[in-house]
């Protein structure tokens, strides 16, 4: 398939009619696409507060932003996996902001990328701190917003040690999504992961703190629950502390209402500086995570695709515009002008509907491919759900399952970027090469032979031939392919 490759960035960047346009290049000609339904085991209350935010769904990832303003700085506990960094544009990791915010300036920014960005749909208080802990900045930053862009979701995380004391007010503030980091129920396991928490103005530490933690945390949980608040709850495995107890966690926090799990992967660089990082915790392989995921597949609703954002984030997942949107970049003097957010949703709407369309004529075909093996491929996509970006440009990999059940999402690597100005490195092509272990094939938008060669060396299969259509259209295609190469090779 040729032609230009297309970004959301280049449609976004354009007017309707020429949006229209360029994604009928990518396939979508028909007008009569429509919004793509809801799951059949998800009311339409649900689905209406997470179909357009890209954290709580998978599908909505592809299309829509968040933002995170860096309003509250102060923190209640102290985390062996954290080191906070409040002017640091360097590091991509949770409490790392390239400048703080007041509530005035935060309202500024967020303006100002809304008018920029038309796929922001969330804005979140991530920290770098907890944003409950800091309320009074988390609560002007909201409602400053809130009042002159209504239509943005409103989402804050937090470590749960200060949630219950807040919970009425954010039920008031219309805030539908809290995410909570819950890494242990069991007091005894939260005395390696929690050095001291913050309560009650003095200092904790020990059993005490974790069981004061762990109580916090449950009573927020319920309290939230209760009120019809959705809660992603945030885990951090770490192997050898809390990864062979996450399943208790799993389960009690699914007992209590959450409706999402995230199990993410201890970050321990000894460059961040964080006491994991200096004294040799390693951080879990891809294999260990996605074994765990496997084991608590059986009802819980898992995301697979978080990228453990800064607390400064700015874009879709896996990408970050925060260093084009830093204070001395943004007009003392803004005004919201709401159209082309407005124009891009439309968009997205009929492009949802062809790309669900698309996914449920995948499943019919694929399941007839009764003895084909199980097969990991890895897209390089820059958003829209199709396959659409150079392998020499990609800084991450989208990693699908696919089988006759069907094509599944299933996590995202993070690689080096191997082309830079039309040069490969072959340092870094080793190290995406490493990245991509246990992967049979790399779906791209357009690939070298170098790479290529390489990656088929190395038993991967590389090709652009599919470039894009849908990614699981395309990986579809490829898996049917080869399934019945291989058949009529077993045949002859």
């Amino acid at each position: 398939m040729g032609g230009q490759l297309i970004g959301l960035q280049t449609l976004a960047a354009s007017g309707t009619e020429t949006m229209r346009a360029a994604l009928s290049a990518g396939g979508c000609s028909s007008s009569q696409c429509g919004s793509s339904d809801k799951p059949d085991s998800m009311s339409a209350e649900i689905w209406e507060k997470i179909k357009d935010h890209p954290c709580y769904s998978e599908e909505a990832h592809h299309y829509f932003a968040r933002m995170h303003v860096a309003v509250a700085p102060a923190c209640n506990i102290q985390c062996n996996y954290c080191n906070r960094k409040y002017d640091c544009a360097n590091e991509s990791r949770p409490g790392v902001v390239s400048e703080k915010l007041t509530p005035e300036q935060a309202r500024r920014k967020v303006i100002a990328v809304a008018n920029e960005v038309p796929q922001l749909s969330v804005l979140g208080i991530a920290g770098p701190g907890d944003a409950c802990y800091d309320w009074k900045k988390t609560r002007e930053t909201f409602s400053r917003i809130a009042d002159e862009i209504p239509d943005i979701k409103l989402c804050l995380s937090t470590n749960g040690l200060a949630l219950p004391d807040h919970v009425d007010e954010i039920a008031t503030m219309n805030i539908d999504h809290v995410t909570i980091t819950i890494n242990m129920i069991d007091p005894q396991v939260g005395l390696e992961i929690y050095p001291w928490i913050f309560y009650k103005n003095r200092r904790w530490t020990g059993l005490d703190a974790s069981k004061i933690l762990h109580e916090r945390q449950m009573l927020g949980l319920e309290m939230l629950t209760t009120r019809g608040i959705l809660t992603k709850i945030n885990s951090v495995m770490i192997p050898g502390v809390n990864d062979t107890h996450l399943a208790e966690v799993n389960r009690v926090v699914k007992e209590k209402g959450a409706f999402l799990h995230n199990i993410m992967p201890l970050i321990s660089d000894p460059a961040h500086g964080t006491h994991y990082g200096l004294t040799g915790q390693r951080g879990p392989t891809h294999a260990e995570l996605q074994a765990l995921q496997a084991k608590l597949e059986d009802g819980t609703k898992l995301m697979r695709h978080c990228r453990q954002c800064r607390a400064d984030a700015v874009g879709l997942l896996g990408e970050d515009r925060g260093q084009e949107f830093t204070l001395t970049q943004v007009p003392e003097v803004v005004s919201y002008d709401p159209s082309r957010r407005a124009d891009y949703r439309a968009l997205v709407s009929e492009m949802r509907g062809e790309h669900e369309a698309a996914r449920r004529a995948v499943g019919e075909t694929l399941a007839d491919l009764e003895t084909a093996p199980t097969c990991l491929v890895a897209v390089a996509t820059k958003g829209g759900g199709r396959i659409n970006q150079h392998f020499g440009h990609a800084k991450e990999f989208l990693v699908y399952e696919v089988s006759p059940h069907g094509v599944r999402f299933l996590s995202h690597r993070k690689t080096e970027q191997y082309c830079e100005g039309g040069w490969g490195d072959d340092a870094s092509l080793d190290g995406v090469i490493a990245a991509l272990d246990g992967v049979s094939a790399v779906l791209c938008g357009k690939i070298g032979d170098c790479p290529k060669e390489s990656l088929a060396a190395a038993g991967i299969v590389a090709t652009d031939e599919y470039a894009l259509e849908w990614i699981e259209e395309g990986i579809g295609c490829w898996y049917k392919q080869i399934s019945q190469s291989q058949q009529t090779r077993r045949s002859a």
